[in-house]
């Protein structure tokens, strides 16, 4: 299939910019976001209990 050619609009104020086409983009592993969640709660946890 043949990609398709963008065409952009002129845009009605300065500074917009198209967040659908950032090529910056975080990736990151569901294993990676359940660990972070895991410890952050652990602690919020300790934070609550010696705090």
């Amino acid at each position: 299939m043949a990609e398709k050619e963008k065409n952009y609009m002129p845009q009605s104020s300065a500074g917009l910019m198209r967040y659908a086409e950032a090529d910056e983009k975080i990736k990151m592993k569901p294993n990676h976001v359940v660990a972070i969640s895991v410890i952050f709660a652990g602690v919020v946890l300790v934070l609550k209990f010696f705090a």
